[in-house]
């Protein structure tokens, strides 16, 4: 059977002192304090697009493709990203991102056309890549017992997605719509980016200043030719359609179901937020048990786990009404039908099953991210980067293709039909690959799917 590549002997790190231990606490806060700020900013379009879909008379289409840009940059250069942030270090990347991401988003804040707005969605998108120099800069602060749950923590910034969802509305109605101080601070939605410009100033500064000056970076004189080598290897692609499902379907949810609360079951804006953040908070807060179970258990096993959970509420969540047509014999030997079993999914048992799919989102997502560091120790940042990249542009294709195939069916629930297949695609490949993995190494343990000393 495969197993995990083992830790070389210079990348074991030894018992870190209290110096460093303290070290340690520092980037893991800092980088999710940032990383859920840069998420917040890479999704606010979730909310914000219906608002600036009545101001500026945006079809769905169009509205799709302002959320998808942003998520299309927020993932481009997730790969560059973790390579730079191995050779700079994470303190230098991560400060100098939410600095430069603070530009479009006071941009944002005065755009006066759709075209404009499409261009500043892109720019501001750069925020999403934050989570690579994350992963990559985590990695190394913390021992390979400890990466799991460290990773999951930082992981849980995907939180970050529920603060426009939170605030947003409130916001709108807040500000007025001429603006704070002389219009300095422009009122309504466009007040928002602009206090997203100035956090990401802050935090910015706060990175630079606060993190360990002396940091990490194993990637540091290494040709860029030997970092790149184990993207040849199909395992990475594998985490990559993995992620793609439970982060990328995540993304594109997010930004979807604020509309498709308010579309389909009628509900005002405020309601539909905070009924999409009832997904939200388990695809995000339980990334760290996503890592402690994969610690404990094996990152196989967890996965196993989460891809079962999503296919059997994303199944339920494609049928919201329906019966069962029985056919009965009638008199003088006709045959009769009967329609029985009527059922129509409310709002509350569709936000319950939605819930389920953020449990198993935030459960996946940190399992995948376990097998990078225990199958490319000393590839951490162009693993993760190409596997984050890879889930991000899955965000990027699916939030379209929502619209896309609604607009062919005239179904609105064809949007979990679309997540259902790509779950049950993954879902197949992983069985798969495993069960050849162990029919090659040691046919006696086809029921064992975690490998063991």
């Amino acid at each position: 059977m495969t197993t995990p590549t083992p830790v070389p002997p210079e990348l074991i790190p030894p018992a870190p002192t209290t110096a460093e231990a303290s070290a340690s606490r520092r980037v893991l806060t800092l980088s999710t304090v940032a990383f859920t700020l840069m998420f917040a900013v890479w999704l606010m379009f979730g909310i914000l697009g219906l608002p600036i879909r009545q101001e500026f008379g945006l079809s769905d289409v169009q509205l799709s493709w302002l959320s998808a840009v942003a998520v299309l940059n927020g993932s481009l250069w997730r790969l560059p990203a973790g390579i730079v942030t191995d050779r700079l270090g994470g303190r230098r990347v991560m400060g100098a991102m939410l600095l430069l991401t603070a530009i479009p988003a006071f941009l944002i804040a005065f755009a006066q056309s759709y075209p404009a707005l499409l261009a500043l969605a892109f720019l501001v998108g750069f925020a999403g890549n934050s989570f690579s120099v994350g992963v990559a800069w985590n990695s190394v602060w913390f021992p390979r017992a400890r990466q799991g749950a460290a990773l999951g923590v930082f992981g849980a910034g995907n939180v970050g997605a529920s603060v426009t969802k939170f605030i947003g509305p409130a916001m709108i109605v807040a500000v007025p719509a001429a603006g704070l101080l002389g219009g300095v601070i422009p009122g309504g939605w466009r007040a928002i980016p602009f206090l997203y410009g100035v956090l990401l100033v802050v935090m910015g500064l706060a990175v630079l200043i606060f993190a360990p000056r002396q940091d990490r970076t194993p990637g540091q004189g290494r040709p860029l030719r030997e970092m790149l080598a184990p993207l040849r290897n199909t395992r990475v692609w594998r985490f990559g359609l993995y992620y793609v499902v439970f982060f990328g379907a995540y993304v594109a949810l997010s930004a979807w179901m604020p509309k498709y609360y308010v579309d389909v079951f009628g509900l005002p804006l405020y309601e539909a937020a905070l009924l999409t953040a009832l997904f939200i908070f388990p695809a995000s807060l339980l990334r760290p048990l996503g890592g402690y179970l994969s610690d404990r258990y094996g990152a196989r096993a967890a996965t196993y786990g989460a891809f079962g959970l999503m296919a059997v509420a994303l199944l339920v969540m494609s049928m919201p009404s329906g019966h069962i047509v029985l056919y009965l014999p009638g008199p003088n030997g006709t045959t009769v039908t009967r329609d029985v079993m009527h059922y129509t999914l409310g709002v509350w048992p569709f936000t319950a099953l939605l819930f389920l799919v953020g449990v198993a989102m935030g459960i996946g997502k940190a399992s995948v991210y376990k097998h990078i560091p225990e199958y490319f120790p000393r590839d951490v940042g162009a693993v993760g980067g190409l596997v984050g990249m890879l889930g991000g542009l899955g965000g990027f294709f699916l939030t379209p293709l929502f619209a896309y195939a609604k607009s062919a069916t005239g179904f609105p629930q064809s949007t979990f039909i679309v997540v259902l297949l790509i779950t049950l695609v993954a879902l197949a490949w992983m069985h798969l690959s495993i069960m050849r993995m162990m029919n090659r190494a040691a046919p006696h343990l086809q029921d064992r799917i975690e490998a063991h000393p």
